[in-house]
């Protein structure tokens, strides 16, 4: 298998409200959706759509939405055998409030906080190209999977989200990280109320650090550092649906990226109009665009 994703399983429940509430406040909200999600299976799925095989490690539990997740997942093109349900163990739920431009989530881990590094067997790391983590799944088995993953070669992408202050330690064995603004300003130290100048603060991280630093930054792109400089991927104008799984898809069609030896600025490209695209429909994974729609919008 080229990529192998290790990370989270959830199933999302979306409510569509005009406005968030304030403390103690309740409001009528305008529909419920459900969607299957966590960071991992929706990285996992946006890779799979870019036509390169692609391995799932994780857990879920032993209740229906366990059940609706691995039956979903199993029609998907990610391999799903080392995926195990955790006994006494509620599956990961994400509820999501979908604003009309944005949204706020709140993750109840469950099964995913099962997972370890001894999940993770040798085998599945011999055949890895790719290793795409993120931090729903404990800390500890992100690092041990990365420096396992670093040990035999295979390149290794973090997305850091949801934030974690330990983050830092696991920069030594991994080749790309993938933080959004509000990640990077954390990972260098800054309050979430501060003022930041985030190009500056990327050089002078990238003076720093030998992992290759890529920032997402919503409707604006991506930006990276070459050569000194701050070079940008401008994200294609779109009318926004749901941003849900946004970030998800780029780093899953980047991941596919790497995966071809694509040029890293094709690569980069590619990622930021797929997650462009993605934003345009409702869901994470069922707005994932396949490679062929990718190709279509890129072209015009």
């Amino acid at each position: 298998m080229s990529v192998v994703v290790v990370g989270s399983l959830n199933m999302d429940i979306v409510m569509l409200v005009d406005q968030m509430p304030i403390i103690g406040e309740t409001l009528l909200g305008e529909d419920v959706r459900y969607f299957y999600g966590g960071k991992g299976a929706n990285q996992a799925v946006a890779a799979s759509k870019m036509n390169v095989p692609v391995k799932m490690v994780g857990k879920v539990g032993d209740d229906t939405f366990g059940d609706k997740l691995l039956l979903h997942m199993g029609m998907t093109q990610v391999a799903m055998s080392e995926v195990k349900r955790e006994a006494g163990t509620r599956t990961g739920t994400a509820a999501i409030i979908k604003l009309p431009e944005d949204n706020a989530i709140i993750v109840l881990p469950g099964a995913n906080q099962k997972i370890t590094s001894e999940d993770v067997s040798e085998q599945v790391l011999d055949e890895a190209n790719v290793l795409l983590v993120q931090l729903e799944i404990p800390l500890t088995t992100v690092a041990e999977t990365l420096h396992r993953a670093k040990e035999k070669g295979v390149k290794t992408i973090l997305n850091p989200a949801p934030y974690h202050p330990d983050v830092i330690e696991l920069i030594k064995d991994v080749d790309y990280i993938t933080p959004n603004e509000a990640e990077f300003a954390r990972m260098m130290g800054h309050e979430e109320e501060d003022v930041t100048d985030v190009e500056a603060d990327m050089l002078a991280w990238s003076k720093e650090h030998t992992t290759r630093l890529l920032v997402t930054r919503g409707g604006a792109g991506v930006s990276y550092v070459e050569a000194g400089q701050i070079k940008t991927v401008a994200a294609p104008t779109v009318q926004v649906a749901d941003t849900t799984g946004a970030g998800d898809t780029f780093n899953g069609i980047f991941a596919a990226g790497l995966d071809q030896d694509v040029d890293f600025e094709i690569a980069v490209k590619q990622a930021v109009y797929g997650a462009s695209l993605a934003v345009t429909k409702m869901g994470a994974q069922t707005a994932m665009p396949t490679k062929k729609q990718l190709t279509k919008f890129m072209t015009e």
